[in-house]
């Protein structure tokens, strides 16, 4: 859950720095007080865009940063090893700081991320629901994928969406290779030669190396040979020899270590030199021994050298690059030989089919018991939001195969009874449309693995019993999340289990934002201003107190 919040010179916030609670808290105030804005502030701590517009009036820079337990389950904890993000287990710190020119730094656990690292980051911590999120589920994308959630299918999802590519990229080289069967024949034939000359030529990597290296030996062999005598005669066969040398000085250095012992150990080096020359004079005998003029061999090898050097040249390569040249024109001449045969290409299409269909039959399988409970769901609770006798549908349609599944989904909506049921985008009342919505979000919410929950004025449109019912459902959300709620009903904020009232403040001739938490004789005044306005009476008061289950 979310643990504190720290902000710095946002719009008109100067200082703020709030500890949050579990269950299920209330955020009241007058209009304009700036209640949205603390969530908009933890909207950029998790990630949300911005300009430099939220800097506070003549500051530099805002600064926010979000405290959360780390959650249960380990999935986020995973996501940060992979990106190498130091983990803590006292919980997970994201910063976000913004100029005045708009540019923007992030943090999480005091490490600099991108953007979309605190955003991906924000998503297993928080989710915001905006006082119009209801307009998105009008979206038919927007209800597929809240169904999907609903129904644990996301990944089943994605994988008909990758059966479906791999069916269309297929059956679109089918197509192509209908349409354009003589190019494709002239590509296959130049194709061809081409890989003749590589493979007559029987090349490969390693042989260009040894190749050189040969070449070098074979082209260079009198001179190496000659070399080779000089230093066999300077190591031991010639009259002035290293060994030789060495062996002389030996002795005579033995002589004058019987009359001074300090000697020694210019002996001992004496001694390991003449061995590593010894041992240097059977290698350079071995070396001589392998080399030979051959001059046959070396046009051989100059000849094979050329070959290759011609076709690297020919076909602009190098030549180490001709072996992977051939390796391309053998695959390209396999996709081309496919492609002239028809029954290979529709077989290989038929089994793209084939798998896309299974993808498919799974995802409907799951949404299918997801959309009746669904449906069940939000139907019960719209008979508590004021529209008895109103029904809710998941419809899901038969339609032709696509990248989302066998079948459209859409929301349906039969607001009073005797009403058809029809798509929730031509639902006429705003009001039943936030209602409705409201319940989705409300039921939805269960589905996500996020601790936190902020609801910024979702219950605009709706007051009285229905308002009551709302607080309630927030309330019973509260008992297994987190729940933040921007309010301006008395009987949402009542249904609370703790309450905040943000009120603007002149100080020093700037109006600035103050956040204070309530007790229980000050959350009675509070929603008693809530339910009289600008005249609080003790019969208000009481009427408060008694919402608040305080009388």
């Amino acid at each position: 859950m979310l643990r504190r919040l720290t902000i710095r010179d946002f719009v008109i916030v100067d200082r703020l720095e709030l500890e949050f609670g579990p269950g299920f808290g209330a955020l009241t105030g007058e209009t304009g007080a700036g209640k949205s804005i603390l969530l908009d502030a933890l909207g950029l701590a998790i990630g949300a865009r911005a300009d430099g517009s939220v800097v506070r009036v003549g500051q530099a820079r805002a600064d926010i940063a979000a405290e959360f337990d780390l959650p249960p389950g380990g999935a986020l904890a995973g996501w940060m090893a992979e990106q190498e993000l130091p983990l803590d287990d006292e919980g997970v710190i994201l910063r976000r700081v913004i100029d005045a020119g708009g540019r923007g730094k992030a943090w999480i656990n005091g490490t600099p991320v991108t953007l979309a690292q605190l955003r991906a980051a924000g998503d297993w911590l928080a989710d915001i629901h905006g006082q119009h999120a209801h307009h998105a589920l009008l979206r038919a994308d927007a209800q597929r994928d809240l169904l999907d959630t609903h129904a644990n299918a996301q990944l089943l999802a994605a994988n008909v969406a990758v059966a479906w590519r791999e069916w269309q990229q297929i059956r679109e080289r089918r197509r192509h290779a209908e349409l354009d069967s003589a190019a494709s024949a002239r590509e296959r034939e130049l194709l061809g030669w081409q890989l003749k000359e590589l493979q007559d030529l029987a090349f490969n990597a390693e042989e260009w190396g040894e190749l050189n290296a040969e070449h070098g030996r074979l082209a260079h062999a009198a001179g190496l040979m000659e070399g080779a005598d000089e230093a066999l005669d300077a190591l031991g066969e010639g009259d002035f020899a290293v060994n030789r040398v060495l062996g002389r000085v030996q002795a005579r250095l033995v002589e004058m270590s019987a009359i001074d012992a300090s000697l020694t150990e210019v002996l001992e080096l004496i001694a390991s030199s003449m061995i590593q020359a010894d041992e240097a004079l059977h290698e350079m005998r071995r070396y001589r021994e392998r080399l030979d003029l051959d001059p046959q061999r070396l046009n051989e090898v100059e000849r094979r050298i050329a070959a290759v050097t011609d076709l690297a040249r020919k076909y602009r390569v190098s030549p180490e690059d001709l072996p992977g040249l051939e390796a391309e024109w053998c695959r390209r001449l396999a996709e081309l030989e496919a492609s002239a045969n028809p029954a290979l290409l529709e077989k290989a299409e038929a089994a793209a089919r084939a798998m896309y269909d299974r993808e498919a039959a799974l995802l409907t399988a799951a949404r299918t018991p997801a959309a009746a409970q669904l449906s069940a769901e939000i139907t019960t609770a719209m008979q508590t939001l004021a529209m008895a006798g109103g029904v809710f549908e998941v419809a899901l349609e038969a339609c032709e195969p696509s990248a989302h599944g066998a079948e459209t989904v859409e929301f349906r909506v039969a607001a009073n009874p005797g009403q058809a049921l029809r798509g929730m985008a031509k639902v006429a009342s705003g009001g039943e449309l936030s209602r409705i919505g409201l319940a989705i979000q409300v039921m939805t919410s269960r589905d996500s693995a996020t601790p936190t929950l902020i609801f910024d004025e979702v219950d605009v449109g709706i007051g009285g019993r229905v308002a009551e019912i709302v607080g309630k459902l927030l309330q019973r959300l509260g008992r297994d999340r987190q729940v933040l709620c921007v309010t301006h009903l008395p009987q949402v904020a009542a249904c609370a289990d703790w309450q905040w009232q943000i009120a603007k403040a002149d100080r020093q001739g700037e109006t600035l934002s103050t956040v204070t938490a309530l007790d229980g004789g000050q959350r009675v005044e509070e929603i008693a201003r809530m339910l009289g306005g600008v005249s609080i009476t003790d019969t208000t008061r009481r009427h408060a107190a008694e919402m608040l289950g305080q009388i």
